[in-house]
């Protein structure tokens, strides 16, 4: 099968396939609002409907929630599962917004044409990139090049409550060789890549009580304890002068950078000057000795989110309070245990607490890191297939956030997922104003036509 021809149908046919995305951006399926839930069902119908166009047989699956759309095409080859999700972020504030957000156009800007609207980024548009490189594949060749499942979910943005059920209860139709997953982008919004490291998450709230009821300072300050202050010097504790973190145990499954990916990352040229200028900073305060890119991806960390104690409003108020809390958050890389990690650190702080004061901890989450084997031949026939696409050649990256999604392949069905997507940094996935260019939906498209064709061969 000729990939050049499906190359050359899907550039002679960009334009159908942009309105078709417009199509799937008009329908409203915020998943997080019932007032949606038809949106939501509107829009799983309409996937497969376009699926079954291709001769998929594809059908709507119910949820307790919202439901998941399951297609499979037989072939020879390799079998390729491809993820991604219909529902979209809710639009609040909408006087933000320059058009209505369910009112998708293509629009020029200073850097080309963009298509705007809501999940024309996430994750809609991403989605459509994989099934419009089908479209083509089917319409030049009569067939698939491989055996496919398409699997979409309707609730990513409402945390995916139904999402390891449904996996668990169809493990066996949901198995496969390759994992495909496009929710993520292009590295500084120019170079292709794969993410196959992804960390984990960990959240922990403390709360710590002092007095029985807030005190005037004036004629407590000095002899009552204050949990403010017992607060600040736990927090202040959590790591030392050259930005360890102190928590026992805790780079227990920590793992140094493998040589042929600290290479791939150094050929990067990541600017982190840049990066922390565009949000008015300049130093990085991690770790003495980490490359930037060593403490986004591939180093644990431990930030305190919010502190809360004492007055906070308008004016001024001498009160010792009775209460302080703070939430703290670890991300979490290799193969460290957050349950483990959790223990830990709450024993280190019970240990910095007066015996007159209580503390309580509520959980917030607790995932681990996944870690993609990139060993594996489909790795880098993919990686070879996006540097055909781009100037750039492709690169294995981590990714500072948490996939979840990720994991659950590696759980429950064994296979080590590959996420590629081709989102760019400023498409404002979550706000107002969403969009996702042109280009990157055009060359999207013709990515995973040639990721097709590279792993149809192996």
């Amino acid at each position: 099968m000729s990939l050049e021809a499906v190359l050359a149908r899907i550039d002679a046919d960009l334009e159908n396939s942009t309105n078709r995305l417009l199509e799937l951006l008009r329908i409203r399926s915020i998943s997080t609002d019932p007032a949606y839930k038809s949106e939501c069902d509107a829009a799983a119908d309409w996937l497969v409907k376009d699926l079954q166009s291709l001769g998929v047989d594809a059908q709507k699956r119910p949820t307790p929630g919202h439901p998941m759309v399951v297609g499979h095409v037989d072939g020879d080859g390799p079998h390729v599962l491809f993820y991604g999700h219909y529902d979209v972020q809710p639009v609040d504030p909408l006087n933000l917004w320059d058009r209505d957000p369910f009112d998708p156009a293509l629009e020029d800007t200073k850097n080309g044409k963009v298509i705007r609207g809501r999940g024309a980024s996430d994750d809609k548009g991403q989605l459509m990139t994989f099934v419009e490189a089908c479209r083509s594949w089917k319409a030049e060749h009569g067939s698939l090049p491989c055996k496919i499942t398409f699997f979409f979910e309707g609730e990513e943005e409402s945390g995916s409550p139904s999402l390891v059920p449904f996996m668990q209860e169809n493990a066996d139709e949901l198995r496969s060789d390759i994992v495909l997953i496009c929710d993520t982008g292009l590295f500084q919004s120019k170079t292709p890549a794969i993410v196959t490291m992804l960390r984990g998450l960990l959240g922990e709230e403390i709360i710590i009580t002092g007095p029985n009821k807030d005190l005037h300072s004036g004629m407590y300050g000095g002899v009552a304890r204050n949990p403010i202050r017992v607060l600040t010097r736990v927090l202040a504790s959590l790591h030392d002068d050259t930005g360890r973190i102190t928590v026992p145990d805790f780079y227990d499954g920590v793992h140094e950078l493998d040589p042929d990916m600290a290479a791939q990352w150094n050929a990067l040229n990541f600017d982190h000057g840049t990066f922390l200028g565009d949000v008015g900073l300049g130093l990085p305060a991690g770790e003495v000795g980490r490359t930037p890119l060593e403490m986004i991806w591939s180093q644990p960390t431990c930030e305190i989110n919010g502190i809360n104690g004492g007055y906070t409003g308008d004016g001024f108020k001498t009160v010792l309070p009775s209460l302080a809390s703070a939430k703290v958050s670890f991300r979490l890389v290799g193969d460290q245990d957050p349950l483990k990690i959790r223990e830990n650190f709450r024993a280190m702080v019970r240990g910095m607490i007066p015996s007159d004061c209580q503390v309580a901890f509520k959980p917030h989450g607790a995932s681990r890191a996944s870690v993609m084997a990139t060993d594996a031949a489909e790795f880098e026939a993919a990686r070879g297939a996006l540097s055909d696409e781009f100037p750039d050649a492709a690169a294995f990256v981590g990714c500072g956030g948490s996939i979840p999604i990720a994991g659950h392949f590696q759980n429950i069905t064994g296979v080590n997922p590959m996420l590629i997507g081709f989102a760019k940094d400023d498409d404002q996935i979550h706000s107002p104003n969403e969009k996702y260019d042109l280009d990157s939906f055009h060359k999207g498209m013709r990515s995973w036509a040639r990721i097709l064709d590279a792993v149809a061969r192996k």
